[in-house]
């Protein structure tokens, strides 16, 4: 049986960085509160004129060099925030990165996309529609955020991971052969961004500033992805054959250092399994799963052998997991991680 196996990883975030400081004197709030309520203490966010293909080209680029190959047969890329609302984004990644004539299409999971877009991609190997896929995850929070919501707009920031998947074998490390989806859209407008999609326009309704900007139903929200989460990561580790025991690391969605610390707790995981740098990036939707394994490679904290967890939970509402094998994977001579 033909098998998805990760053999290269990238990551890219924006230069401009935006501390607690900074948002809390345009919010009147502290940096204090910010931390205890979430645990991010900076995210970056892109100057004006960036758009989310620039960061996904970046971070693509170096997921191909890091996998020693110029180019694969598909991009998926998986993002809520695209460049146009028509056509969708990873068509002109994939140009921008030599790739023209290549499968490539959007992934819109939200804070999930990252997994359900390695699930996409890890299907098109096993169906024999690519040899090869690069997977990215990108988003630019900062542009569908208020500036004056002072518990929205503190969680976000902007930027990219990607990772590339081959063709080879179940029994190779980065082999991904388990994988545990879902959603639940009854609770849609637990995150929402109201106006600018067919339903308000096909109601003949004028577009509202504020109804461009996202809205969160934060306790709802916390509570329906560590449950999610946990439920997801052993559903998966059961299909994989494996017990929560033998997980080394989690790499979770980086929303809330809450939230992860609760998911750990519900799988009896001891903290220091979890892998987080939601510190130093914040919340960075589809690009936190790639940006934070792209960091504990960097420092160590995930190591060829380790079995690695991988869970996600975001709007629609959707979550999913995969776990797999660490393989060998080099990060580049000066990887921008976090």
């Amino acid at each position: 049986m033909t098998a998805a196996v990760l053999s290269g990883l990238g990551g890219w975030l924006p230069p401009r960085v935006v501390t607690n400081e900074e948002v809390g004197r345009e919010l009147g709030v502290t940096d204090e509160w910010i931390r205890r309520r979430t645990g991010i203490g900076r995210r970056h966010v892109c100057d004006p004129g960036t758009s989310t293909s620039d960061l996904a080209v970046r971070a693509g680029a170096r997921a191909l060099s890091s996998a020693g190959v110029e180019a694969t047969d598909a991009v998926v890329l998986a993002t809520a925030t695209p460049d146009h609302q028509i056509p969708g984004t990873a068509p002109a990644v994939a140009a921008r990165l030599g790739m023209t004539g290549a499968i490539a299409f959007d992934v819109n999971a939200v804070c999930t996309g990252f997994v359900y877009a390695l699930a996409t991609g890890t299907a098109l190997v096993r169906g024999g529609l690519a040899e090869s896929v690069l997977v990215i995850g990108a988003d630019t929070f900062s542009t569908v955020l208020d500036p004056a919501d002072p518990v929205v707009r503190p969680l976000f920031g902007d930027g990219a991971g990607a990772v590339v998947l081959r063709a080879g074998t179940p029994e190779e490390p980065g082999a991904l052969n388990a994988f545990d989806l879902g959603s639940d859209g009854r609770h849609e407008d637990f995150i929402i961004v109201p106006s600018g999609g067919s339903r308000q326009r096909s109601g003949g309704r004028p577009t509202d500033p504020v109804g461009s900007y996202m809205t969160m139903r934060g306790r709802e929200v916390f509570r329906a992805a560590v449950s999610r989460m946990a439920e997801s990561s052993r559903t998966v580790l059961a299909e994989a054959g494996r017990d929560v025991t033998s997980v080394d690391r989690v790499v979770g969605h980086q929303a809330n250092i809450r939230i992860l610390r609760a998911v750990a707790d519900r799988l009896e995981l001891p903290e220091d399994r979890l892998i987080s740098n939601i510190d130093r990036v914040g919340n960075t939707s589809a690009a936190s799963i790639p940006l934070a394994l792209a960091d504990g490679l960097a420092e160590g904290g995930v190591k060829e052998g380790a079995t690695v967890l991988l869970t996600a939970f975001g709007a629609g509402l959707t979550w999913g997991s995969t776990v797999l094998e660490w393989p060998e994977i080099l990060l580049n001579e000066g990887e921008m991680t976090p």
